[in-house]
């Protein structure tokens, strides 16, 4: 069934385009069915009830949803010669600190100073 849709008007192509998509609704919820009615009786005929082999979706783990992203870490340690580069004090530790820790450097004195 081919349309010819170049003398449609955009008001009819949005309908046409609202329609064929609840058509399609209906179609998946109807396949969905087929394929569950399908599922429970190949369930049945290995002798299981289709609950014993699928979890239910409240025992579905799923993946965790922040609300909203985390805010970056405030700096603990800054260079000693240059404050402008810091170190949250997670994650890797950056090249100046490892270096400073090796040259015998205290936490303590990488530190940042509350005032």
């Amino acid at each position: 069934m081919a349309l010819n849709l170049k003398n449609k008007s955009s008001k009819d192509l949005t309908k046409l385009i609202a329609d064929a998509e609840k058509q399609l609704k209906k179609l998946e919820a109807q396949e969905k069915k087929q394929a569950l009615a399908a599922a429970v009786k190949a369930a049945k005929q290995h002798g299981f009830d289709l609950a014993e082999i699928v979890p239910s979706s409240r025992s579905v783990k799923r993946p965790a949803q922040r609300s909203k992203p985390k805010a970056p870490a405030k700096p603990k340690y800054a260079h000693p010669e240059n404050p402008a580069l810091t170190w949250s004090g997670r994650g890797r530790q950056p090249v100046w600190f490892k270096e400073a820790v090796a040259a015998g450097k205290r936490l303590e004195d990488l530190a940042i100073k509350k005032a």
